[in-house]
């Protein structure tokens, strides 16, 4: 699944959010989705099969590994299940959309496994902040590999 896009939506009085008919197809028509807290102030959208791939490599680090634990039980702890209505809606869940600083208007983004949704605000100022180094960012991410220190043969 190869999840791509940025959509400007407005979450109605109930926190309701339209998923774009573009989005729905690109996620296979689920039935539900997973809402979890993200890294910078956002939410993550997993599908479930997503959701168990993140799982799986999360339990490939060690149960002695304090932060894998750490964010196994902040991540799992605060992940719920909604449904995708009839009309491509999903609640989210309010303690979410609090813990992160979510108002009216939101940007759901694609990020190529899952979707997360930020608030507006925070959102364009997440891209003023970083937009201007993405060519360095992008030659980092496509960079080789650091190896580890090599020994003598």
């Amino acid at each position: 699944m190869l999840l791509t896009g940025t959509y400007q939506r407005t979450l109605d009085d109930k926190k309701r959010l339209v998923l774009p008919k573009k989005v729905r197809e690109a996620l296979g028509d689920p039935g539900s989705l997973f809402v979890a807290p993200g890294p910078d102030k956002c939410l993550w959208v997993h599908t479930n099969g997503e959701l168990e791939r993140l799982a799986a490599r999360l339990d490939e680090r060690p149960a002695t590994d304090a932060e894998a634990r750490l964010f196994r039980r902040l991540f799992f702890a605060q992940a719920e299940s909604v449904d995708v209505d009839r009309a491509g809606r999903i609640l989210l869940p309010d303690r979410l959309v609090q813990s992160v600083g979510i108002e009216h208007e939101v940007v759901l983004v694609g990020v190529r496994d899952h979707l997360e949704v930020w608030d507006a605000g925070q959102w364009d100022a997440y891209l003023r902040r970083h937009e201007s180094r993405f060519d360095q960012v992008a030659e980092e991410a496509f960079a080789p590999p650091l190896r580890g220190p090599s020994t003598p043969e």
